[in-house]
């Protein structure tokens, strides 16, 4: 355990930071799930509106530095190449 006070505060902080980081990739998550669901069931245009939610969520994310910017450019191409593959394949 930190003895320094600066120490204990800098714990405390970070537990707090760990906690709303984590929300913010379980909110990720969940929306690339719903847009995975959704391109199964080859409903293309719910898709869409779905990849807009879920590429600004990652550009949020990657701007204050929850994810690296490099992750979340890379999460958003395999993604967008996941939905043109699904609509090609129809």
């Amino acid at each position: 355990m930190a003895n320094i006070k600066s120490a204990i505060k800098r714990i405390d902080v970070n537990k707090k930071k760990n906690a709303e980081n984590s929300s913010v990739k379980s909110k990720i998550l969940t929306y690339i799930k719903k847009f995975k669901a959704s391109v199964a069931a080859k409903e293309f245009d719910n898709a869409q509106n779905l990849l807009n939610e879920v590429f600004g969520l990652i550009d949020s994310a990657a701007k204050d530095n929850i994810i690296h910017k490099n992750s979340a450019n890379s999460k958003k191409a395999s993604l967008a190449k996941f939905l043109s593959d699904a609509k090609k394949a129809n």
